[in-house]
């Protein structure tokens, strides 16, 4: 009978791994701040891409790991980067089986960690990083992405984004908009997993966290530029925000279940403090009862099996 009249489903397809793949790697680096997540080997990823896909998870959004950084993040727009270089792997391997996702932010490729390019100043230079977003689109789109995340929160980096892709051929890669990205204290465990030179923070550029209505304004802007879907990030703090986008979008919402909701849990269930699967799965069905079409989680293999069960 509560499966019968159960308001809210939480299934397989609606759920996207993220991945992060290390240049230079030769065995599979794990992630002390993420128990059971790896930068993985071209090779490791490969590998557990098909295994995810082939056990239903919806989609894979991919990170790279550069072994060098600069003031410009060069590497993530480098044919022959660690990031390109992978979606073409991946593409390779599995075509059009999944939705195959690339982050298109420059925080990992840069000296500084931050999410665009410094003006003379040392402050992040919104126009000028527009510019370098949108080549860095065009690389993940020929290197094979079905849809290109820009998650650095510069004011009109969708439609830069979606002008270039249109202008390159690439009319069908979709735009998955981190259009309410919070400065957030739990993406720590996430900065280890990208080896992140940031110092400071990122508050100059991403969503203060007492702040909702804000947050719609940047999705209504996002899906006025061309926005496919829009996301809301973090997830656990923001069900609120998750909700309101819900109601006012036109286009799916995303919402990313991030690497420190991610540790809390883990750490907890390593305690013997929490029932881990229980927990999991409450955890992720709190996001699609909020009104997450699809959800980013670090689980999203396993729990994907455990809901084919």
């Amino acid at each position: 009978m509560r499966r019968l009249v159960g308001e809210t489903t939480l299934r397989p397809r609606q759920l996207i791994l993220p991945m992060f793949v290390a240049e230079g790697a030769t065995e599979p680096r794990p992630i002390a701040s993420m128990p059971g997540v790896v930068q993985h080997t071209r090779d490791s990823l490969r590998k557990a891409a098909v295994a995810a896909v082939r056990g239903g998870v919806g989609g894979l959004m991919i990170f790279g790991v550069p072994e060098k950084h600069d003031a410009t993040g060069s590497g993530g727009i480098d044919e022959n980067g660690i990031l390109n270089v992978a979606l073409r792997d991946l593409r390779a391997e599995l075509g059009d089986e999944t939705v195959l996702m690339a982050d298109t932010c420059l925080d990992e490729f840069t000296d500084h960690g931050h999410c665009g390019v410094l003006d003379v100043d040392g402050k992040v230079d919104n126009d000028a990083t527009l510019s370098v977003y949108a080549e860095m689109a065009v690389a993940q789109a020929e290197a094979g992405a079905h849809m290109v995340g820009p998650s650095g929160m510069m004011d009109g980096q969708v439609g830069v984004i979606r002008r270039a892709l249109d202008q390159t051929g690439h009319t069908d890669v979709g735009i998955l908009a981190y259009s309410a990205k919070y400065a957030s204290a739990f993406f720590g465990p996430f900065r280890e997993a990208v080896n992140s030179q940031l110092k400071g923070d990122r508050k100059t550029y991403q969503q203060d966290t007492g702040n909702a209505r804000e947050a719609l304004r940047e999705i209504e802007l996002d899906i006025a530029e061309g926005a496919d879907m829009v996301m809301v990030k973090p997830a656990l703090s923001y069900l609120d925000v998750i909700r309101s986008a819900a109601d006012l979008s036109s286009v799916p919402v995303a919402a990313y279940n991030i690497s420190g909701e991610y540790a809390m849990v883990e750490a907890a269930a390593a305690n013997g403090w929490l029932d881990r699967e229980r927990t999991i799965l409450e955890v992720l069905t709190s996001i699609r009862r909020a009104g997450a079409d699809v959800i980013l989680s670090y689980w999203a293999a396993e729990a994907t099996a455990w809901l084919n069960d």
